[in-house]
């Protein structure tokens, strides 16, 4: 088993699980290392930078390109890091940059730290160049627009005393490609981020080669895309016509990207062996269809109720609860008739923001679970904490795992 330390990105701990659910065991790691349970439990921040630090282990290496929570993945340096410095190629240029989530790090510490390894690679006529910090941290975007994963361009992590180098940074400019690219959106019917919907595939686990997963609210087609380039099946259904047609034309549109490339692989992104057009959308009510088996696993976006540019009022409120509640059970009541016993279903869905800035819920685990599910726990993550979100939104998304008894 190989350690390594993972920059998780802005809903943390939903990176946490997403991690867990891939890798087994996660540690949460603050300013001087991991965190307990106490630390972790209280809330505690040791930074501000907007990502926390996580620990797994893992007996493949994890390919970044299929983590949407995750920014960066680093492996731990073995012992001093001058000794390891110096074992650098002594040929070309090196490009150095740091990033230091040391307690109390500011983008002065971080630049020390650089200036401090180039003298050192400076003494033995070795030519540096040096990032140069804005923050105590190198954003993902300048790590992976300066190449910083190799033997000569280098990102180290200081984390108290510990240090670690970057092995791979999320392709950014692949996300935004294949999310603004695609031909058919609607933001009317809302807009799931790929890297979202890539977290909810990767919380229902290891699913075997070519597993086909399950939409039942596919909408214009982002979870089915990136089922796709994962290496799954991909079968989606949607009451609306427009929808399916929708995402027809961005799969079609996938599709033919891939095949254009020659290879399987678009927007930079590896796919794990499907074929280029080995998905299928019909039309259908979730409540009510019959899909086609077998089915590897669900992962979905359920419909989340009305846009709201502000917080609703408790009539209208309860009419949205009502209203997404009961699509929510209709579908769970269908599809338990239809899984195998085992089958990982991830939903994403909605919860609204009140006037004094928390969420509430759907709160229906326990009619869930009367259902034929079995809600996923994860260590040391509450389901509270399953809650993505960005601020201020009013309609944020919580996110449930179950499988099916």
């Amino acid at each position: 088993m190989k350690k390594y330390l993972a920059v998780l990105g802005r809903q943390p701990l939903i990176s946490v699980a997403e991690l867990e659910a891939q890798f087994g065991g996660v540690r949460l790691v603050g300013a001087e290392g991991p965190m307990d349970e106490a630390t972790r439990s209280a809330g505690r921040s040791e930074r501000a930078t907007g990502a926390e630090l996580a620990e797994f282990e893992s007996e493949r290496e994890p390919d970044i390109a299929r983590l949407g929570g995750t920014l960066k993945i680093a492996v731990p340096i073995e012992g001093a890091l001058i000794p390891w410095l110096l074992g650098r190629p002594t040929e070309g240029k090196i490009t150095l940059g740091v990033s230091d989530y040391s307690r109390r790090a500011t983008a002065r510490t971080a630049t020390a730290e650089a200036l401090k390894c180039k003298r050192i690679l400076a003494k033995r006529g070795q030519s540096v160049r040096v990032v140069p910090n804005r923050a105590a941290t190198l954003s993902s975007a300048t790590s992976f627009h300066n190449h910083l994963t190799s033997e000569t361009k280098i990102e180290l992590l200081k984390v108290g005393g510990r240090y670690y180098r970057v092995i791979q940074v999320q392709n950014i400019n692949a996300y935004a490609r294949r999310d603004q690219e695609r031909p058919a959106r609607d933001a009317k019917v809302g807009m799931l981020p790929p890297k979202l919907a890539q977290i909810l595939i990767n919380l229902a686990g290891e699913l075997r080669p070519r597993a086909t997963v399950l939409d039942p609210f596919c909408g214009t087609g982002v979870v089915l895309q990136e089922a796709l380039l994962m290496g799954y099946r991909a079968y989606g259904t949607d009451v609306s016509e427009r929808m399916v047609e929708y995402s027809q034309r961005n799969l079609e549109w996938l599709a033919g990207a891939r095949e254009r490339a020659g290879t399987r692989r678009v927007a930079d992104d590896s796919g794990a062996g499907t074929g280029a057009r080995d998905f299928r959308v019909e039309v259908g009510d979730a409540t009510k269809f019959s899909w086609q088996p077998p089915i590897g696993a669900v992962a979905a976006e359920v419909y989340l109720g009305p846009p709201m540019s502000a917080p609703p009022t408790e009539m209208k409120l309860k009419a949205a609860k009502q209203e997404c509640g009961g699509i929510l059970l209709g579908c769970l009541r269908n599809l338990a008739g239809q899984l195998t016993p085992g089958t990982p279903v991830v939903l994403a869905v909605p919860a609204w923001r009140r006037p004094n800035g928390a969420y509430e819920r759907l709160n229906l685990l326990d009619e869930i679970e009367q259902l034929g599910y079995n809600v996923r726990s994860f260590k040391n993550l509450a389901q509270s904490d399953l809650l993505y979100h960005r601020e201020q939104q009013v309609v944020a998304r919580e996110i449930i795992v179950l499988r099916k008894k």
